[in-house]
């Protein structure tokens, strides 16, 4: 049976008697708002999650009301990212409670786009959560290390469950999704629910976009939202040149 198959819906955000948290993140590329910012808006609100994990975010003009007019349209805030971390961004909740945010900025290579991280450590119920949202290089070489600063990165946080995600530009079978699935899980791997490819809107036939958790997570389901209640195929369309990625995660409180 696929994900595609599973009569199942994706859990709900809730906080566990135990004092864990069912965290809903959802990794989307919005191509800086070049799109259908009202069919955009809708999708990330019909999600309804706690996190967004957002890669190409608007970089130049006005960046910053651009983004805080998409937050405000999803019933969300701005946590990071943007402009200073070169194009990734996050938004969140009022669920969520802020314990700081850093944007990186990544080795500039001659003649390639700058990239970066925007990364945040929060705290949702009674769980401590490190976050990061990425887009990774299109060259090979580069796009491997900058995994591998993306695994440095999450053990440098000093939080025992991270939850990473972005457009990989990156397969399934690629050097640097296999080094980030061998170090995380790989959540649509894990528990598939919804589609599961990403690119492009219209004939999705490769996941390049993803989400990736740490071991001690416990991953509910993940994947493309078709047919989720409120995305209309037509919205998916409009909103931007990829696919949402949507994860319902189960985080164990703090030790």
């Amino acid at each position: 049976m696929t994900g595609q198959d599973q009569p199942i819906s994706l859990p709900n955000s809730r906080t566990e008697p135990d004092g864990s948290a069912v965290v809903r993140v959802l990794s989307y590329n919005i191509r800086s708002m070049r799109d259908d910012t009202a069919a955009l808006a809708r999708v990330i609100s019909a999600c309804d999650p706690d996190l967004v994990l957002i890669q190409e975010a608007p970089r130049f003009f006005r960046w910053n009301k651009k983004l805080a007019r998409l937050a405000k349209a999803s019933d969300l805030v701005i946590l990071g990212g943007g402009a200073p971390a070169a194009g990734p961004a996050l938004l969140c909740s009022l669920r969520v409670t802020v314990e700081r945010t850093e944007d990186v900025l990544l080795p500039l290579t001659p003649g390639l786009h700058r990239r970066g991280f925007s990364t945040a450590v929060v705290r949702i119920a009674g769980a401590r959560l490190g976050v990061l949202s990425c887009h990774l290089s299109l060259q090979t070489d580069e796009r491997y290390d900058q995994g591998g600063m993306l695994l440095d990165r999450l053990a440098g946080m000093g939080v025992e469950h991270t939850v990473a995600g972005g457009d990989l530009n990156d397969r399934p079978n690629g050097r640097t999704f296999r080094l980030l699935a061998g170090a995380l899980q790989d959540c649509w791997a894990t528990k598939p629910w919804g589609g599961e490819y990403t690119s492009e809107p219209k004939t999705p036939r490769q996941r390049i976009d993803a989400i990736f958790a740490s071991r001690g997570i416990e991953v509910l389901g993940c994947g493309v939202p078709l047919g989720h209640a409120g995305i209309s195929e037509t919205d998916l369309r409009a909103a931007t040149d990829h696919l949402p990625v949507l994860a319902a995660l189960r985080v164990p409180p703090t030790r």
